[in-house]
C-alpha cells in the first residue's frame, strides 16, 4: 500500500510527515490483527485519513487510519455512544494506531449532491438524534471557545490578513460572550455539512467523521450555515440559518454568534478561506 497522493499535503501538519511514513505498515497491521479480505480502493473524498473498502469475516466495512489531532481524538467514543442512531456504526477500534473498523454505507453518496431531497430536511431530522447526553471525554465547547479566541489573532497575522480586522474581533467577542453562558450540553458533531452526511441502505442518511465537542445545541448548525454547497449566497446562507433555527427550535441569535465564531475560527487553513469569509460578512450584515 502506499499513501494516496490525496494525502500529499498532510506533510505540511504537525507529524504529518512521519505519519504518512509509518501509514503502510499500520495497514499491514490493521489488516492483519483485524483479518481484513477484498480490499478496495482508496476512497478520494478524505482529506485527513485514510480510508478504504474492506470485508471482514464476509461482511463490509471501511477501514479508516487517522492522523493523529485533537479534532478526531475522541471520534470513536462519539460513534459508540450514536451507536448507529443517526451516525454510521463503530465495528472496532484501535486507539493506538488510530484506527477504526466502520460500518459500510451503500450507496453511500454525499447529501451535498443529492438532487432528490430536500438537505435542509435532512438534517432537521439527523440533528436530533445526534444531541445525545455526554461528557469526558469530550473536549467542551466552553474550552475550544477560548482556545479558538486565543488563536485566531496570530492565525489571522501568519495568514497574511486575508481579510478585514473585524471579522476577527467579532468573531473572538462572540466566543467570548458565548462560551461563557453555555446552554445545557448535548454531544456534537462539529463538522455536519453536505460532504460528511451519505446515504445508507439501513437509513437513508448517516453522518460520518465527527470532529465532536461538548456543548449548546445552537452550535451544532454553524458548519450547516456556511455549508458553500447549498448555495453560497447570502439569501441561501440566512435561509438556513432561519428555518434550520425555527425547525430544531434553536437560539437564533446564538446559532448566528456561533457560526460566525467557528468559521472564523476555522477559515486560515484550507482551501475555502475567501469563501468562509465572504459567508461571515453576510451574517454581520456587512456585505451585499
Amino acid at each position: 500500500m502506499k499513501p494516496p497522493e490525496t494525502l500529499a499535503h498532510v506533510r505540511a501538519y504537525e507529524g504529518g510527515a512521519a505519519w504518512l511514513t509509518r501509514l503502510p505498515d499500520i495497514f499491514d497491521q490493521c489488516v492483519e490483527n483485524w483479518n481484513l479480505t477484498k480490499i478496495g480502493a482508496t476512497y478520494g473524498g478524505s482529506n485527513v485519513s485514510f480510508a478504504v473498502p474492506v470485508e471482514r469475516d464476509g461482511d463490509a466495512a471501511v477501514l479508516k487510519i487517522q492522523l493523529p489531532s485533537p479534532e478526531s481524538e475522541h471520534e470513536a467514543a462519539a460513534l459508540s455512544i450514536w451507536d448507529g442512531d443517526g451516525a454510521i456504526r463503530l465495528l472496532a477500534h484501535d486507539r493506538a494506531r488510530c484506527a477504526l473498523l466502520l460500518e459500510r454505507c451503500e450507496p453511500g453518496d454525499y447529501l451535498a449532491d443529492a438532487s432528490d431531497v430536500d438537505p435542509l430536511t435532512v438534517v432537521s431530522d439527523l440533528l436530533p438524534r445526534l444531541w445525545k447526553p455526554a461528557a469526558a471525554p469530550f473536549t467542551r465547547l466552553a474550552d475550544a471557545a477560548t482556545l479558538w479566541a486565543q488563536e485566531m489573532p496570530e492565525a489571522w497575522q501568519k495568514a497574511g490578513q486575508p481579510c478585514e480586522r473585524y471579522l476577527v474581533d467579532a468573531a473572538i467577542d462572540y466566543l467570548t460572550e458565548l462560551g461563557k453562558s453555555q446552554r445545557e450540553s448535548v454531544l456534537l458533531h462539529q463538522d455536519l455539512h453536505g460532504h460528511n452526511i451519505i446515504s445508507a441502505e439501513r437509513n437513508a442518511w448517516l453522518a460520518i467523521d465527527p470532529k465532536p465537542l461538548v456543548g449548546e445545541r445552537a452550535f451544532s448548525i454553524a458548519p450547516l450555515v456556511r455549508s458553500f454547497e447549498f448555495g453560497h449566497r447570502k439569501e441561501a446562507t440566512l435561509y438556513r440559518l432561519d428555518r434550520l433555527s425555527d425547525e430544531l427550535g434553536l437560539d437564533r441569535d446564538r446559532a448566528l454568534g456561533w457560526t460566525v465564531a467557528q468559521t472564523m475560527a476555522w477559515s486560515f487553513d484550507g482551501g475555502y478561506v475567501a469563501t468562509h469569509h465572504q459567508t461571515v460578512r453576510w451574517l454581520l450584515g456587512r456585505s451585499s
